[in-house]
């Protein structure tokens, strides 16, 4: 059997390597257009702001170690021009000497990737204005900041390459802003949870111009100049990232059907319309895991898989792809930002009855030097408290507890679960009651109804006229230095002692820095008959959302 395979980097050399670990007798060929086979995509950007030091260290293959390990017959710069389904031949171009010929196949895998999206703006082809896929662009643009002596830059849209450019810019000693359509960085966060990400990179010097949009770029003298829908700035040079398109142009010249977005349609089994074809990784249209939907969802970890998928079901052995959770990891120099599942804005939009629980727990032991609160956002069914959706934005310990939350979503678990996880303890990872097992706690009482909850965008909202009391269960100091207008504060250890204050006929709102003081004075509250409600991550999720909104 004959197998070719158009594109390398993850989802094809994943699916060559299985190919051979399953048959030793396959003949296997990968045509890969560019100059690499396989290289670290997502190490890009530590290439060009210096963390990763030589460019031989995002090779993880060479057609020379593929073939020695693997005998797979790896040509680089071969680009398929066509695909001849009826004969099952694909005609080939070297770019080294510009020869054709054509290369038949028994099984043929795309493989093709995605390609960034130039926007429709003009000045966007100017020499100055990079875009960011392959090594070569990575050494382009790494070339320019350190030849030219670029100063400045403005990066076109905040999603995670646009986040991890203005990093390691800025640690190459570039002066960097954002500039995003979107009222918020990183789209898989919600705004409440982007708001510490927009704080801090702001605090590391990075520029961040949200609900902005691009207008055209000029140059003149040596600099360009970005006009945007709020005015306009000079920069040394230009990074467009504002996301990716299937790169299925090949597809589309085959007849292979494709999504409204041009993403490849495939079974369960990642094969096409045709029987002999098979499509993997940024190019294909997937299900949402969670919600069942038809998706678009790039990533390197589902390529692997259906590289892997793919192969398998061409070498007998029947297996499938499950659907895509969107599992996700981003570094913002010390600050770490995770997510799997949905957002609530996709909970939204497709009408589903979920709520939501903010929790800032420690990220390990208090009492043991370096801890820092880490801010949680779940999203959950709410008949059921099955966990949909998981934010995390923090220091330490962060991927740690997404990929615990990631798991928990492809098992179907619920809140009432989380709170039964036993995990790794001592004090410098993690505290007995576990960021995990908080947020189950957190979502399982209210479940329960041992707590009301309320949030952050609900505050402005409650009535000032008496007829409901505001309360803030935190010191006096820290009440002092900051509080939200029209809380009255009674610390939580004065509360039992001074309930006669406060008015049990009427609702209480109740709020202190993280919501686990509050709770308690809620549950002591309620014990008194008043009708209580607890601020969802208290005053950290409440001022960091509120501060951004101005």
């Amino acid at each position: 059997m004959k197998i070719v395979i158009i594109g390398g980097v993850a989802g094809g050399a994943s699916a060559a390597a299985r190919l051979r670990r399953l048959d030793e007798n396959a003949e296997i060929v990968i045509l890969e257009r560019g100059d690499y086979v396989s290289f670290a995509n997502c190490g890009l950007p530590y290439y060009i702001g210096g963390e990763i030091a030589e460019k031989s260290a995002l090779l993880l293959q060479t057609p020379q170690s593929f073939y020695k390990r693997f005998r797979v017959d790896v040509r680089v710069k071969n680009e398929v021009l066509s695909i001849n389904r009826a004969e099952k031949t694909v005609l080939v171009r070297t770019a080294d000497t510009g020869e054709e010929y054509t290369e038949s196949y028994d099984k043929l895998i795309l493989s093709p990737g995605a390609a960034p999206i130039l926007p429709p703006i003009e000045g966007a082809e100017l020499d100055r204005v990079f875009t960011l896929r392959s090594v070569p662009d990575a050494v382009k643009i790494r070339e320019f900041v350190t030849h030219n002596g670029a100063s400045s830059a403005v990066i076109v849209g905040g999603g995670y390459i646009g986040v991890e450019m203005a990093e390691n810019l800025t640690r190459a000693g570039v002066r960097t802003t954002i500039v995003e359509m979107q009222d918020h960085l990183i789209a898989p966060l919600d705004f409440d949870m982007a708001c510490h990400v927009h704080q801090y990179l702001r605090a590391k010097g990075v520029e961040i111009l949200l609900n902005h949009a691009v207008q055209k770029i000029t140059e003149s003298g040596g600099k360009l100049s970005v006009s945007t829908s709020g005015g306009s700035m000079e920069t040394d040079m230009v990074l467009l990232s504002v996301g990716v398109r299937p790169d299925t142009a090949l597809a589309k010249q085959a007849g292979l059907a494709l999504n409204q977005r041009g993403a490849i349609l495939t079974d369960e089994h990642m094969r096409t319309g045709d029987p002999d074809i098979y499509a993997v990784g940024d190019a294909v249209e997937v299900n949402d895991f969670v919600t069942g939907q038809k998706a678009y969802i790039p990533l390197a970890g589902p390529a692997n898989k259906q590289g892997r998928i793919a192969a398998d079901n061409i070498c007998g052995f029947a297996s499938s792809y499950k659907g895509t959770q969107g599992s996700s990891v981003l570094k913002i120099f010390d600050m770490t930002v995770a997510a799997t599942g949905i957002n609530e804005r996709t909970a939204q939009a497709l009408g589903l009855n979920y709520d939501k629980m903010f929790t800032a727990s420690a990220s390990h032991a208090s009492y043991y030097p370096g801890s820092t609160v880490m801010p949680m956002k779940t999203i959950y069914e709410k008949e059921t408290g099955k966990i949909l959706g998981v934010q995390i934005v923090g220091f330490d310990g962060v991927d740690k507890r997404c990929d615990v939350m990631a798991t928990a979503i492809r098992a179907g678990l619920t809140a009432s679960d989380l709170t039964e996880l036993e995990l790794c303890y001592a004090p410098p990872y993690g505290s007995a009651k576990d960021p995990v097992n908080f947020a189950g706690y957190a979502i399982e009482n209210v479940l329960t109804g041992k707590i009301k909850t309320f949030h952050w965008h609900e505050v402005a909202s409650l009535p000032r006229d008496g007829s409901v009391t505001l309360l803030d269960v935190r010191t006096p100091q820290e009440y002092a230095q900051e509080h939200i207008d029209g809380f009255i504060n009674i610390p939580v250890d004065e509360l039992r002692d001074r309930i006669g204050e406060l008015d049990p006929t009427k609702p209480a709102y109740v709020h202190c820095l993280s919501g686990v003081r509050s709770y308690i004075a809620c549950r002591i509250l309620m014990g008194h008959g008043f009708d209580c409600y607890n601020l969802s991550g208290g005053w950290k999720i409440y001022s960091t959302a509120v501060k951004e909104l101005g």
